[in-house]
């Protein structure tokens, strides 16, 4: 989870100053790849968690 936190921080940092400062459309368009990675991690994670917490049945 601190990963995720430091990700979606990243990437909401980038995307101001990327939107506020003329000329950073760069750091902008990072800052939305990064917010994409974080939630694909997240959504990864869960999955892999509740599949992990489900029992088997024969």
């Amino acid at each position: 989870m601190f990963l995720f936190l430091i990700l979606l921080s990243s990437a909401i940092a980038l995307m101001v100053i990327g939107a506020v400062v003329d000329g950073m459309l760069y750091l902008l368009s990072t800052g939305v790849l990064l917010l994409v990675a974080a939630v694909l991690y997240l959504l990864v994670r869960s999955i892999l968690r509740s599949r992990r917490g489900r029992p088997t049945t024969l």
